[in-house]
């Protein structure tokens, strides 16, 4: 750990790193697709490193991984700087790539951009992945956003899921948005459409599941019909039921996919998601 680090001094780390690696006997390949920076907060930290860890393999990115820790007594930067490696399928050597991690300690959990800006890779896309509630007018977000090319949230990890999307449109404009909650919901948005015609008719929604997900189910399928849709949620782990009208929704596929995959799939889209801004949108507007 670096200790009352500066951002220089990272910089100098990455560039010893850099150099090592060079000298090393074995071929190693040090590639990045994108700076991968996440906001991490306290109670987020342990599945933060364990999704960052299934990550390196898809897709190697510089990832910068920022603790905030606005109580610190000091304010000041500590610093680990390191190479992650794996194995090349049937070839020699390895693929490496950096992780920044950053604490941010008193004042400077306020102000993240002038550390992460001097980090970014020159002319690659930045992805930014924000653990926990969004505080929509922070510092902290304002200077993150502005550098990003993505905005990456899990609406599930709010504690006010209405507060947090009637906020979320005010980003829309200014960075493309992606929600892993959102996410889980398409092989069930794709088993409701494969309902099609009948549920042309539909008035009601029942979701076994997380509310998050059973709120933008509903949501969006208001949405595409033009008009409310009662939901009928039933709490549970994850979604285990829909059904339109009491007709069941029968999924083609489940995947069981790790939060790492959930985040490689959002880290490989570059667009915006208009369908998905429009059910926020149309959220937003029905709770005013």
């Amino acid at each position: 750990m670096l200790e009352g680090a500066t951002v220089r001094d990272i910089e100098q780390e990455l560039n010893r790193l850099r150099e090592a690696s060079t000298d090393d006997q074995a071929p190693v390949q040090r590639t990045s697709v994108m700076t991968h920076v996440a906001w991490v907060p306290e109670r987020w930290v342990g599945r933060a490193v364990e999704t960052l860890a299934g990550l390196g393999e898809r897709l190697p990115s510089r990832g910068i991984l920022l603790f905030p820790e606005p109580d610190a007594e000091e304010d000041e930067l500590g610093a680990e700087v390191d190479l992650r490696c794996f194995a090349r399928g049937g070839h020699a050597g390895a693929v490496c790539f950096e992780v920044v991690q950053v604490h941010l300690r008193g004042e400077r959990a306020s102000h993240p951009g002038s550390v992460v800006e001097p980090l970014l890779l020159p002319d690659l896309v930045v992805f930014l992945r924000w653990r926990g509630p969004l505080p929509f007018g922070s510092t902290e977000l304002e200077e993150l956003v502005s550098v990003a090319d993505r905005l990456i949230v899990d609406c599930a990890e709010w504690p006010s899921l209405e507060g947090g999307l009637a906020g979320l449109p005010e980003l829309f404009d200014r960075v493309a948005v992606s929600d892993i909650a959102w996410a889980r919901t398409e092989p069930w948005r794709e088993a409701v459409a494969a309902l099609w015609p009948e549920v042309r008719k539909a008035s009601s929604l029942r979701v076994a599941g997380p509310k998050p997900e059973a709120v933008l189910l509903s949501s969006w399928l208001s949405t595409r019909l033009r008009r409310r849709i009662e939901l009928v949620h039933e709490p549970a782990g994850e979604v285990e039921l829909v059904e339109v009208d009491g007709r069941p929704a029968k999924p083609e596929r489940l995947d069981s996919e790790t939060s790492a995959d959930l985040l490689s799939d959002q880290l490989e889209q570059f667009g915006r998601d208009r369908i998905f801004e429009e059910v926020v949108r149309s959220f937003s507007r029905a709770k005013s």
